[in-house]
């Protein structure tokens, strides 16, 4: 016997199976079967997964170009390039590349003419499609659908395109830095030239001579710099080391038919035995009233 507050004696939960057990034995076969039926009504899906590391942010043509290849082209990305990794293959952009690709509204039954269309492919999606970060730092892309073949192409297409998206961040940033450069490019060569015109007129040669010097020296820089800019213009580059390909699963990843069945039929028992409970309770206060009253 134990007490907390109210005396608990185990001959009294005998009492109460005893009194109930052929209700219990009802509601436990009837939940079991539903259980059942509704696990099978379930739709199955199978989940592909593709895992892939992302290399350094720092341009390849920095690391191949730049003086005494000061840095490691074959460098694994750290932290932060994990972190832009998942941005991009969670973005907006990505999103509309897949569904544009794959036909997802036809794909997941939502017609061209429902108001609500895209949010719907949108919960869709995102209910389907997940991107997370990896224990060392890599990124997995997993994709759950009713067909393995179409799970696994979908997660290949975005790792794919993942090199499509950052070679088309890179090259419109190239572009715009490429045409900053060559203003300044010009300038200096017009200032190099004045100066050159004036340098035999001046009566201090070595102060001219000096400004020529430093802007033909920063002229210079900035020409390699726009080398390395052209070559990032130019070149679509790999931004990952891809780890694994996704392959079509043999093996549903979703229902767990077990659980659904245990989890439905012991919640019902759970509760009937509540309700129960409270009917017996409510009953034994209401003959403690009229003992009162008598």
């Amino acid at each position: 016997m134990s007490d907390f507050g109210n005396k608990y004696e185990i001959k009294n939960t005998f009492n109460f199976f005893g009194r109930h057990w052929k209700l219990l034995s009802i509601v436990l076969v009837v939940s079991l079967v539903v259980s059942i039926a509704a696990s099978l009504l379930v739709t199955k899906r199978y989940k592909s997964s593709v895992i892939l590391f992302p290399t350094n942010s720092n341009r390849l043509s920095k690391a191949i170009l730049a003086d005494r290849y000061s840095l490691d082209y074959m460098d694994y990305g750290i932290e932060r390039d994990c972190e832009y990794a998942i941005q991009i293959l969670s973005s907006q952009s990505m999103e509309d590349d897949v569904c544009r690709r794959f036909k997802m509204m036809e794909h997941y039954g939502i017609s061209a003419d429902d108001p609500q269309k895209m949010f719907k492919l949108h919960e869709n999606y995102r209910g389907n499609i997940s991107v997370r970060r990896t224990e060392f730092l890599g990124v997995e892309v997993s994709v759950l659908d009713v067909d393995p073949q179409w799970a696994a192409d979908i997660a290949n297409y975005i790792a794919a395109n993942y090199d499509t998206l950052c070679s088309r961040i890179q090259q419109d940033r190239s572009r715009d830095a490429y045409s900053i450069m060559t203003d300044v490019c010009m300038e200096l060569e017009n200032d190099i030239r004045a100066l050159n015109d004036t340098l035999n007129k001046s009566r201090n040669r070595f102060d001219v001579e000096q400004l020529i010097s430093n802007k033909t020296k920063e002229l210079a820089e900035l020409q390699t710099r726009m080398s390395q800019t052209k070559v990032d213009m130019a070149r679509q580059v790999s931004y990952k080391f891809w780890l694994d390909q996704a392959t079509p699963a043999d093996k549903k990843a979703y229902p767990k038919r077990a659980v659904i069945v245990l989890l439905g039929t012991l919640g019902a028992l759970a509760l009937c035995i509540l309700v129960l409970l409270v009917a017996d309770r409510a009953m034994a206060e209401k003959k403690d009233d009229e003992s009162a009253i008598g």
